[in-house]
């Protein structure tokens, strides 16, 4: 389900027209996205949890040439699978 599915099947189950479902999950997107990046944490419990985790410094390897390479350390996003989602989906 791509992004334009999914405002369909929400406006559909909640009556709301597209265009206003397409605004809330843009702003729902903007919101996480500024206050993950902030290093906040953003829990809808039971579903999901967004938060900024911190990736170490490592060392990989350039597969084309197997050379050993130093790959920075990194801020990356994280999200995790609430209990009932993960049994919704089992």
């Amino acid at each position: 389900m791509n992004k334009a599915e999914l405002v369909s099947a929400i406006a559909e189950k909640s009556g709301q027209p597209n265009s206003a479902v397409s605004a809330v999950l843009d702003a729902f997107e903007s919101v996480v996205t500024s206050e993950v990046a902030s290093g906040g944490k953003v829990a809808l419990t039971g579903f999901l949890t967004f938060e900024r985790a911190d990736r170490a410094a490592r060392t990989g390897r350039n597969p084309a040439t197997g050379q050993e390479i130093q790959i920075p350390a990194a801020k990356v996003p994280k999200v995790k699978i609430g209990k009932s989602f993960k049994d919704a989906v089992s």
